[in-house]
């Protein structure tokens, strides 16, 4: 059986990780083709993931990125469109809420080659938000939608999907943060940064609702400032980006650093008092570490953790920011909220059979 993935974002490196060393465990019974659209074409947010999470070398780049959400995914599906005519695989496999996402499963729609979602039936309900157009569209198209909770299934199957199609596997991110938890290693620079006696925030800022609005990134940066907190800031290149062509100054409480790698962050996340972020991915890496979550969005797809707890939702409220930054929030529990570890396994064996196993 041969199964092309589909990936470009750094969510992705992570997540095909997991399958992919399933698939290499599997004694060459599935062959996997890997295509890397280009959509992170930066080293720090790409080429280094695929260094330190042992993914195979893509077998495709198709070189695709820096343009808009319209062009991107333009782009990818025309290529991906032929290249899947060459390789024709029996699956494509897609993750999560991207325009590689999108681009991977409207191509393979068309061609009648079933798609299997890994993270299907995640919402957030607010369709201004580009990842949630391209997620809900992913799993109309989709074959097999991959779950990591029993949410996300009660979504799908609100919007009428066929439940023959859903599997709740659990979740892969939690499969990667077990296997590379003993692998992480903490970054170069990190001893010449000096924090108090009270820890470091880690804090991640990259969605577009929150870069692209200068009043909302001002907010953020204003309650991370005046939360007095040294605040550890890897520093995504959009966010760079706009905070230059805006001219906000950021306090002398916020450290800014390149974006890491994987094995850093997992590093940082274990390390750190407490997470604020307005990523997916990092919301729930938090919750595996045991760490609280200040989520800077007005609302989540991860709403369990709202409901134990472990997730703040804030928006950019910077009064709220700053006083939970400054407290000493409880840390989380830890129900298996996401699985027991082996969604990648399990993602396997449904691929070979169309059967979920126990």
């Amino acid at each position: 059986m041969k199964v092309l993935t589909v990936v470009g974002a750094r969510p992705q490196f992570i997540k095909a990780a997991v399958v992919s060393r399933a698939i290499q465990n599997d004694a060459g019974k599935v062959t996997e083709i890997l295509v890397h659209t280009g959509q992170h074409y930066d080293h720090n947010m790409s080429e280094v993931f695929f260094d330190q999470l042992g993914i195979p070398r893509p077998t495709h780049n198709l070189g695709v990125g820096g343009g808009s959400h319209g062009q991107n995914t333009g782009r990818m599906l025309e290529q991906l469109d032929a290249l899947m005519q060459v390789e024709r695989p029996h699956h494509v496999l897609v993750y999560g809420d991207t325009d590689s996402t999108l681009a991977g499963a409207l191509a393979a729609s068309k061609l009648h080659i079933p798609v299997a979602h890994v993270e299907a039936g995640l919402r957030s309900f607010n369709r201004r938000m580009p990842e949630e157009v391209n997620r809900v569209l992913t799993d109309h198209v989709s074959d097999m939608l991959f779950t990591p909770t029993k949410t996300a299934g009660i979504n799908l199957q609100r919007e009428g999907v066929d439940p023959a199609k859903i599997y709740q596997v659990g979740d892969v991110m939690y499969d990667a943060a077990l296997y590379y938890k003993n692998k992480a290693q903490p970054p170069a620079w990190f001893n010449e940064v000096q924090f108090g006696k009270e820890g470091f925030v880690l804090c991640t800022i990259h969605r577009a609702e929150n870069t692209d609005d200068p009043i909302r990134l001002q907010a953020i940066i204003t309650g991370l400032g005046d939360s007095g907190a040294d605040v550890i800031l890897p520093l995504h290149p959009r966010t760079r980006n706009m905070l230059d062509r805006l001219g906000i100054k950021l306090p002398s409480n916020i450290h800014v650093v390149q974006p890491v790698g994987y094995l850093e962050m997992v590093w940082l996340e274990s390390r750190c008092r407490l997470v604020a972020t307005d990523s997916g991915g990092v919301q729930k890496e938090a919750y595996f570490h045991g760490k609280p979550c200040v989520t800077l969005r007005d609302e989540t797809e991860w709403i369990e953790l709202v409901e134990t707890g472990a997730n703040h939702l804030v928006g950019t409220d910077s009064v709220q920011i700053a006083t939970l930054l400054k407290g000493n929030l409880p840390e989380p529990g830890n129900e298996p909220l996401y699985g027991h570890g082996d969604s990648g396994h399990r993602i396997l064996e449904i691929l070979k059979t169309g059967k979920a196993g126990g």
